[in-house]
């Protein structure tokens, strides 16, 4: 790497406070933000500032701290409506993250579909876009299509020619897998689904931190991200939507703040985006969500995008120096994003990361939520390393070391 990316890396890994720890009498090496990325000092002091000098509810209050409050929370939606390519907040609505907002689609906008409609998914989604799914066939007797995948981890586009018919009213998928990194064409997919009349929704919760985002060119109908995996807090993320579809919608949720009037036998819905934010929201988490999309803008995610290629290109070198890896997903670093999924020939994936963690790694073992994918490419579980930001090439070394202590355990 250049001397000037290395030191923009070091100034970024100062900011992680966790980074400083040691396990076992190691630096820790973090090596898992596709399941949650480490959060940056701006992040925290966003959080403690508020709950220390300007926590109060939202919208309700003619006081000034609830005025200040709101403030914050409106101007963090703005800024993230921003950071995605929204063409205006009113369309982004505050969720818990991914899974919230793609079960917020599955009744919202799935219950106006009835018997025999067709949703078209893929294989190689995550349970949150697989199960809200299944859920609305139960409810509304739909019917569920699956693209299929590639020995290489791409999806098989021609699917969508044979699957995607005048029947189908929601195609939706995955920007990046979770499991096998794949980036996906969703602006070639959006024009399949409008071709059919069909809306196009996009899991963005693995796009959003590693590569700049904008829905109006992707041209999807719905994007959804979390802010955990983003450097943001926990329990907050987004869900987007075309107005148009919004307003004709159904509110997910009913209680305060989505009302506009409320009598005993009926009642009128809030404007958007406040139609869909129910109760008091996550306003420390929207905050938090807020300065994150400030810090990730500071550092530029045209960098985090290349950064992020760099270290999937290294990662794969590496990797694949080494006896009985079965590496998962594309092979060009180009279409390969955030994460490397493997699958040792001698070690179970939860031996493998226990054996990590006593080099102070930090992986994930299992089927990442994503248990169809894993059966396609005949695995129980894979061990994934996610990269980030703040990780280096040495972290990477620092695995492979782990993976030849691995090695030396198991193969006698």
């Amino acid at each position: 790497m250049a001397t000037t990316t290395l030191s923009k890396i070091e100034t970024i890994r100062e900011d992680f406070p966790e980074l400083k720890r040691q396990f076992h009498g190691k630096p820790v090496v973090f090596l898992d933000s596709g399941a949650s990325s480490l959060k940056p000092l701006p992040v925290i002091r966003a959080l403690t500032d508020f709950y220390s000098y300007h926590y109060a509810n939202v919208h309700r209050g003619i006081y000034q701290l609830s005025e200040e409050a709101t403030d914050l929370y409106e101007g963090a939606r703005t800024r993230t409506a921003k950071f995605i390519g929204a063409p205006s907040e009113r369309g982004l609505i505050f969720t818990r993250g991914t899974t919230e907002s793609l079960n917020l689609l599955a009744y919202s906008l799935g219950d106006t579909l009835g018997p025999g409609d067709e949703v078209v998914g893929t294989i190689m989604e995550h349970h949150s876009n697989q199960v809200p799914w299944q859920l609305l066939g139960k409810r509304r007797r739909t019917v569920l299509k699956h693209v299929g995948v590639t020995d290489e981890g791409v999806l098989e586009m021609g699917d969508y020619d044979k699957l995607v018919t005048d029947r189908t009213k929601i195609v939706t998928v995955t920007h990046v897998s979770n499991v096998l990194g794949t980036i996906n064409p969703i602006k070639e997919i959006s024009k399949i689904a409008h071709d059919h009349g069909a809306v196009c929704i996009v899991d963005g919760a693995q796009s959003t931190p590693h590569m700049p985002v904008d829905v109006k060119a992707l041209g999807c109908d719905f994007f959804a991200f979390s802010g955990h995996k983003m450097c943001g807090p926990t329990g907050i993320g987004g869900l987007w939507g075309r107005e148009e579809l919004l307003e004709k919608m159904e509110p997910f949720l009913g209680g305060g703040d989505m009302i506009r009037e409320v009598h005993l036998q009926e009642s009128q819905w809030n404007e958007l985006p406040y139609k869909f934010e129910a109760g008091t929201p996550n306003i420390a988490g929207a905050i938090g969500l807020g300065a994150a999309v400030d810090y990730l803008n500071h550092v530029g995610m045209e960098w985090v995008a290349r950064h992020d290629e760099e270290l999937i290109a290294y990662g794969m070198k590496r990797l694949h120096e080494q006896k009985g890896v079965r590496l998962l997903g594309p092979t060009d670093p180009k279409k390969h994003a955030g994460m490397l999924s493997f699958w040792l020939d001698y070690a179970h994936p939860h031996d493998i990361a226990q054996l990590m963690d006593s080099e102070a790694v930090c992986v994930r073992a299992g089927h990442h939520c994503a248990m169809p994918v894993n059966e396609r490419f005949g695995v129980p579980a894979t061990t994934r390393a996610s990269v980030y930001l703040y990780n280096t090439e040495a972290d990477l070394d620092a695995m492979v070391r782990a993976i030849d202590k691995v090695r030396r355990l198991f193969v006698r």
